[in-house]
């Protein structure tokens, strides 16, 4: 995520040379991609998160310098 990002709520996933920006709401991707394997773990990983991600997305429009640290896969 970065500050003062763009709506929809959303985060960047980055997987070798591959990126995609991922609606938190619906896990579906907005912009770019990912393999369809690696796809799968972040949409899970998004809908365990979801209120973790909004929050931190929140902060970070607000330019607030503390964000909640999520775990990974």
């Amino acid at each position: 995520m970065y500050f003062q990002d763009h709506n929809p709520p959303h985060f960047h996933a980055e997987y070798n040379d591959f990126e995609a920006l991922i609606e938190i709401e619906s896990g579906e991707v907005l912009r770019g991609s990912l393999p369809s394997k690696q796809l799968k773990y972040v949409q899970v990983w998004t809908d365990i998160h979801q209120k973790e991600l909004m929050r931190n997305f929140e902060l970070l429009s607000k330019m607030e310098t503390s964000f909640f640290k999520i775990k990974p896969i």
